[in-house]
């Protein structure tokens, strides 16, 4: 039986592969998919997550929640990486929705649905994520598994010297979701980074006239550029990727138990993941953190996926 999974994203291209391989597999029924801000604003959000489902067509479409993103965004811009829109510059078409459903409605339905069953893969900021923990208290016992990429155990950030970007961009909502009753699995920013592809890549994914395919040979080759031009470095990380991996294929990784916190108001640490690593600790273990991956093995998982979304669309 396919594991419900609820996908929580705010597409960027490492999203939308993340999203491109989840639809395609077997093992999954996507049941929703929710937008928020981070990577670029809600409103672009939403409209790539549209885009992206219409392009792709899944066999089965999960229902499509609108998340409007924190009231306070802080000021940071990823269109460096991700494009000015977010999807590396590719103007895939999109409908009007007539009615639009709201991100933490969705979800709270899906769940309410089927307790103890659904998956939420949280690949943005946790604004989402928070709010229906403030909607519904009692629901936090109901959700199967938390899979949450973000934040980082050794304090070494991507958008501040310690803070990751996900955390960064809602630090408020990240410490509700890590306070909160959920069973959590963490997937931090020094574990997600392991993974690199090299461009090595694109020779390896067939050039199929396929909806996936297409797609595929036009994120990616816009994502090695700009790492290369941006950054410094040959090859690209896949960080959302990584994270459906580890719902995928758990056993690929190891994890710790830890108790984890989210600083929201330092001056220079805000955003900033925080964990009692004391002799006497205080705080309650709170989730599963990884604290390594089989690289090799997880590259694999994640090409055998890109190829299996190829020939399925």
């Amino acid at each position: 039986m396919a594991r419900k999974v609820i996908i929580d994203c705010d597409p960027g291209i490492d999203d939308a592969v993340a999203l491109m391989i989840a639809l395609y597999d077997p093992r999954l029924e996507v049941v929703a998919v929710t937008s928020t801000a981070g990577n670029v604003s809600a409103e672009k959000a939403s409209r790539n997550l549209q885009a992206l489902i219409e392009h792709l067509d899944p066999p089965r479409r999960p229902r499509i929640g609108i998340g409007s993103g924190p009231v306070m965004a802080p000021p940071v811009d990823t269109s460096h990486l991700n494009g000015h829109e977010g999807l590396g510059n590719v103007n895939l078409a999109v409908s009007s929705l007539h009615q639009k459903h709201i991100a933490e409605k969705i979800i709270c339905d899906e769940i309410r649905a089927a307790p103890d069953q659904v998956t939420i893969l949280a690949l943005g900021p946790l604004t989402n994520i928070a709010r229906v923990l403030q909607r519904d208290p009692m629901i936090a016992t109901q959700i199967g598994q938390l899979v949450i990429r973000g934040g980082s155990v050794s304090c070494v950030g991507d958008v501040t010297p310690a803070a990751e970007f996900n955390c960064y961009f809602d630090p408020q909502a990240a410490k509700e979701v890590f306070l909160s009753k959920t069973t959590k699995t963490l997937i931090p920013l020094e574990i997600a980074q392991r993974v690199r592809f090299s461009i090595d890549l694109l020779e390896e994914l067939p050039r199929q006239e396929s909806k996936a395919g297409k797609l595929l040979h036009e994120l990616l080759p816009y994502a090695f550029r700009s790492y290369r031009q941006e950054l410094g470095i040959e090859g690209i990380y896949l960080k959302d990727v990584i994270a459906l991996v580890a719902l995928l294929q758990p056993e690929l990784f190891s994890t710790t138990a830890k108790a984890g916190n989210v600083e929201t108001s330092g001056e220079i640490t805000n955003g900033v993941t925080v964990f009692d690593r004391r002799i006497s600790r205080d705080w309650k273990l709170n989730m599963d953190v990884a604290t390594s991956v089989e690289v090799s093995a997880a590259k694999d998982c994640v090409i055998r996926g890109m190829m299996s979304a190829i020939r399925a669309s």
